[in-house]
């Protein structure tokens, strides 16, 4: 079949292959399932903060990365919350503090040094390798097929509630406040993804695009699955 032949899906028909995708979602990644069933040692839920740290202090970047690029005025006003959600804005103190100070807040909660985490000496090298290949496409891409990997978020608040339902009762050693980090995602995933799948359904309107859009997200969901991996045989059973 010839591409003038093949029409493109309507908007609740992009809408919904895109949402499908959440079966490639890290949440189903075998360390995952072990982690958020209580199966995972301290030194394995330790290595696992530590090494996401390195996404978390990388999604400031590739959000930069996406405004340096972006022409749109209203979109620039939007998407620059999501540097804020995560570097801090205001005083900088409290829930002001930031993403990143949250995860460290999880880290310390979880019996690391805020100087170990601050290190990145944990982060294997697989790790650093998959991050810095997102903030590199966010750089040279489309700012719309960069707005279009953060779409893994639709897929997130699902892994925070089951980290918010399971950890007290299978870490207890974790201390309680350190699970901040994962309530507040919740609401922002929200409200990030209503944004970013506006601009994607109005960007990608032929097949070849809205097929290109699907392509961008497996690279994202590739990306979260391969740090799982990497965190997996760094820490191994």
């Amino acid at each position: 079949m010839t591409e003038v032949q093949r029409a493109p899906w309507s908007r609740a028909e992009f809408e919904g292959q895109l949402r499908d995708m959440g079966r490639s979602y890290h949440i189903h990644h075998p360390f995952n399932v072990r982690l958020n069933s209580g199966q995972c040692s301290p030194g394995q839920v330790r290595g696992w903060i530590a090494n996401r740290f390195y996404y978390q202090c990388i999604i400031p970047q590739k959000d930069a990365a996406i405004l340096a690029n972006c022409d749109d005025r209203a979109t620039r006003r939007l998407w620059i919350a999501r540097i804020l959600d995560h570097d801090g804005y205001g005083d900088y103190a409290g829930d002001a503090a930031g993403g990143i100070e949250a995860w460290t807040r999880l880290g310390i909660a979880a019996g690391l040094e805020r100087e170990d985490l601050w290190s990145l000496r944990r982060v294997a090298p697989a790790v650093r390798f998959a991050c810095d290949a997102y903030v590199d496409f966010a750089r040279r891409a489309p700012w719309q097929e960069a707005v279009c990997s953060s779409l893994t978020e639709m897929f997130a608040p699902q892994i925070h509630k089951d980290r918010l339902a399971g950890w007290p009762e299978h870490y207890p050693w974790v201390a309680a406040d350190g699970l901040a980090y994962f309530r507040s995602r919740i609401p922002l995933a929200q409200r990030d993804v209503e944004h970013g799948l506006a601009v994607t359904l109005d960007y990608f309107v032929t097949r070849a695009q809205q097929e290109r859009a699907l392509d961008i997200l497996q690279f994202k969901l590739d990306i979260l699955w391969a740090m799982l991996d990497a965190i997996e045989k760094a820490y191994p059973e």
